[in-house]
């Protein structure tokens, strides 16, 4: 069967600002290597399905930059979303373009746009794996992420029972626990929700059909038209929307370094660090400095005699906090003024 991918890139990732803008949001940033993360996420997919076959869903103020990042991306392949709508709305209406493209029959496999993944063959390894279970079972198939910690900032799924196509039935989608429940999910086998989904189109939209009233009669009466379907979709995620209210929804597990790399902090986890824990990137200079993440554009940056702080510095403008706060820049952007906060 034909396979396509869809990846979401909307949003403007406010948690790395000052580098993430409305106009330079985090997916087209270099966040992890020399690469913006949206370039590197396609090029870890090329080997699955051709540039023709690739969806990508976007704000309507992000199409051109990122026409201009992926050139081999037909334009008409890059969907502009009227107003943002939730994971349902947005997997349904691709769904929609595929099954009108390609057929029912065709495979979709969903990712997001700004993850790190640390294996790209083992990550496509388990796509396929998906793909085929998809395939076989009829199923919604997700790829469920070995753990490699206890994260409260992660979803979970717990594993059911054992498929003899493969994979296992997913008992329970866990939203976000504290630590502690945490650390026993991942004593009792579960699987971080990576967001990692793969179905057949026609499979996907008549679960939608019959689960989702949220979506499903504003797809029905947009008669193939994107601002006819937003205008009347009702805002829901895929996994509450969707994959919560059916019992067709199928899990594997994959162990390929993915990281939802969400905040300053994150990306302690995933850029090339020093002997003392720094991950840093530009004209940086470190002395008995520990276990810092800095980010400089353009001026140099110093750092003696500390550790734990994320220091951002872009266009004159410099952010320093600690690493622990840095998940809680809301809060800050809030409270700044708006000459501050919303430098292009």
């Amino acid at each position: 069967m034909t396979r396509w991918v869809v990846i979401l890139a909307g949003g403007v990732g406010s948690r790395f600002w000052p580098l993430s803008t409305p106009t330079r949001p985090k997916q087209l940033l270099p966040l992890i290597d020399a690469q913006p993360l949206l370039r590197n996420t396609v090029d870890r997919l090329l080997p699955l399905a051709d540039p023709d076959r690739i969806l990508i869903l976007t704000n309507a103020s992000l199409v051109e930059p990122i026409h201009a990042l992926l050139p081999e991306i037909p334009r008409e392949n890059l969907i502009a979303e009227p107003k943002p709508a939730g994971t349902a709305a947005a997997l349904a209406w691709a769904a929609s373009v595929i099954a009108k493209r390609d057929g029912d029959e065709a495979v979709m496999l969903s990712v997001h746009a700004d993850w790190a993944i640390g294996d790209a063959p083992g990550f496509r390894a388990a796509l396929e794996r998906a793909a085929a279970v998809a395939e076989a079972q009829h199923a919604l198939v997700t790829v469920g992420v070995v753990p490699s910690r206890p994260d409260p900032g992660f979803g979970y799924i717990r594993p059911g029972e054992a498929l003899d196509g493969g994979g296992q039935r997913v008992a329970q989608f866990v939203e976000k626990p504290t630590r502690e429940r945490a650390a026993e999910m991942v004593r009792d086998g579960y699987l971080w929700n990576s967001g990692i989904f793969v179905w057949r189109v026609g499979d996907f939209l008549g679960e939608v059909q019959a689960h989702t009233p949220e979506v499903a009669p504003a797809l029905a009466d947009a008669h193939g038209e994107i601002t006819r379907f937003f205008a009347t979709v009702k805002s829901i995620s895929v996994d509450v929307g969707v994959l919560e209210r059916t019992d067709n929804v199928v899990v594997i597990p994959g162990s390929f370094g993915w990281d939802d790399v969400g905040t300053w902090a994150a990306l302690a986890r995933v850029r090339t660090h020093d002997a003392a824990g720094n991950a840093a990137n530009g004209p940086v200079h470190l002395v008995d400095a520990r276990d810092n993440v800095v980010q400089a554009e353009g001026n140099d940056v110093v750092l003696y005699g500390v550790q734990d702080l994320v220091v951002v510095v872009r266009d004159g403008l410099t952010l320093v906090t600690t690493t622990e706060r840095a998940a809680d820049l809301k809060t800050l952007l809030d409270a700044l003024p708006s000459q501050v906060r919303d430098r292009p």
